[in-house]
């Protein structure tokens, strides 16, 4: 069937070769193609791509003599830092599955992970390894190994130094014999409408397919061995793992790695070392844009921009391009599509407001209730079928049969296609809060709610925020006969939370507003917020 973006693609639907090998035979590759060139600068220091290489067959080794095997997994509770690169590689050589784990998570979140992946090693930075500890009282890990200096605070037999692993490990090593199309390389968390945590299962062959799509959407403009990426997104993320990481490494760029975003740091590193490349997210470009000397450190370097996560404002759009000249290319995807679905072309219309059109190789379609297919302009479900669709939820059927239905994932989100082939998202089935590129699933912030012991009733929702896409705010009903203090129910979800699912704003209320059956209408607090504010303006 001949879709209405096809004619603005950069290939046609059969041209596209997704070639069959694992990840780490995709960093193989251009270590010997490249081998002069810088893989990794990483506050001031160069790795190359024969150095980057050599540490990860050298650390490969080292897991192998530490008896881990295919198809188990290891965590990575890791910053952004070489080490990341190092063991996610090092892990994808000997088959290992590895768990992108934030180094921010609470023991509550973490054991959360843990005990669905039934995780059998873990790869820690020391500012998390306290967490780890406490985890391990209730799992003990096969192995723990920890970057960084060595700790006093490791010390039992399993335990082991990331530093030596690599030092001591043989450079010659055997690869796992990967089935590209069916074996894991990653299980990345998400979450759902029922706040319960699902691993979607993304195989070696979706990874490396999103790389090759990715890719594509830059045209013939990305060069090979020339450019430069600016990489400030977290790596766990799988936006940045993708279009920073394993994009970066296949077109052979340099990987300007920062550990986080720091706007001085960062504009400083701009200036002197010109990357070219940006896969950001909102609350990136607004920094840039506010800060009041952006224009003195030579922005125009960028040719490529990207954004994801969550939606750009356009006047932030707008205000970073006429900063730089480099076009933001807005996108959308999915945990569960590795994650890139839709771009706007590089080279073609752009259409700002949309996500773009589906990359080489994907076909989407916005259905009804019925599943029937909508005329253009109208809005329903997006569902999405291409090669970067994940092979289903780790060790969940019930949830994979919901979300994979006759080779197409029912995205849960509204949109709408025009007549040329652009999507626009317009809602969300789910209730899934976006801020500052990060997923945040109320149920779960609710659930930490009702374990306060004054909260009657809480109910989540997330608002409009320009910097972060969206904020969390909570209403809540305080039991009768209790006084509550917001600052200590504040420290109370400080404590059982990461930081950015924490409410910023709180509401105490006589009652929540429900229909007749006693159902909670969200939609109706979001309305009052949005009329209050109009008139405020």
């Amino acid at each position: 069937m001949t879709r209405p973006w096809q004619k603005a693609l950069p290939v046609k639907p059969e041209e596209l070769i997704i070639p069959e090998v694992s990840l780490y035979m995709i960093l193989k590759k251009t270590a010997e193609r490249f081998q002069d060139r810088a893989a990794i600068i990483f506050e001031g220091k160069k790795i190359t791509y024969p150095q980057l290489l050599n540490r990860v067959n050298k650390l490969a080794d080292s897991f192998n003599r530490l008896g881990m095997k295919k198809g188990e997994r290891i965590g990575l509770m890791l910053s952004n830092h070489p080490d990341y690169i190092v063991s996610y590689y090092a892990a994808q050589a000997l088959g290992l599955i590895v768990v992108q784990i934030n180094p921010m998570y609470t023991p509550r979140e973490l054991f959360q992970i843990v005990d669905n992946s039934k995780l059998n090693h873990m790869v820690v930075e020391r500012d998390s390894l306290d967490i780890v500890n406490q985890v391990q009282f209730m799992y003990p890990f096969n192995s723990l190994i920890l970057a960084g200096e060595k700790t006093e605070e490791v010390d039992h037999n399993s335990s082991y130094l990331l530093a030596d692993l690599i030092k001591n490990g043989s450079l010659t090593i055997r690869p796992a014999d990967i089935s590209v199309r069916e074996d894991i390389a990653v299980i990345q968390y998400t979450g759902g409408t029922s706040g319960k945590i699902k691993g979607a299962m993304l195989t070696h062959y979706n990874l490396v397919a999103n790389v090759i799509q990715s890719r594509l959407m830059y045209g013939n403009d990305m060069k090979d061995g020339k450019e430069m990426v600016l990489t400030a997104t977290p790596l766990y993320h799988v936006y940045a793992m993708t279009s920073a990481m394993n994009l970066g490494i296949y077109i052979g760029s340099t990987i300007l790695l920062f550990k986080k975003f720091e706007i001085q740091e960062v504009l400083e590193s701009i200036q002197t070392y010109q990357p070219t490349f940006f896969p950001g997210v909102p609350r990136m470009y607004n920094a840039f844009v506010n800060h009041p000397n952006v224009d003195q450190y030579g922005l125009d370097c960028l040719k490529f921009c990207s954004s994801g996560s969550a939606p750009l404002p356009v006047e932030i759009i707008k205000k970073f391009e006429s900063l730089t000249g480099a076009i933001i290319g807005e996108g959308f995807g999915l945990s569960e599509t590795s994650p890139s679905t839709h771009r706007n072309p590089f080279l073609g219309v752009r259409k700002v407001g949309s996500i773009g059109i589906p990359l080489p190789g994907t076909d989407c379609k916005v259905v009804d209730d019925d599943n029937n297919e909508l005329p253009t302009k109208s809005v329903g479900e997006l569902i999405i079928k291409g090669p970067q669709v994940m092979k289903g939820y780790w060790n969940n059927e019930v949830e994979t049969l919901q979300a994979l239905q006759n080779g197409w994932l029912y995205t849960g989100d509204l949109a709408m296609m025009d007549d040329d082939g652009y999507f626009y998202i317009v809602g969300r089935k789910k209730e899934m809060i976006i801020n500052g590129g990060f997923n945040i699933y109320p149920q779960e912030v609710e659930g930490v709610l009702y374990e306060h012991p004054y909260i009657k009733e809480a109910v989540v929702v997330g608002l409009p925020d320009l910097d972060k896409g969206e904020v969390v705010k909570a209403y809540v009903v305080v039991k009768e006969g209790y006084q509550l203090d917001l600052e200590e129910l504040k420290g109370h979800c400080y404590r059982n939370l990461t930081r950015y699912k924490v409410p910023k704003l709180f509401e105490i209320r006589d009652s929540l507003p429900r229909n007749t059956v006693g159902k909670l209408l969200k939609r109706k607090l979001i309305e009052e917020e949005k009329a209050k504010n109009e008139r405020v303006d």
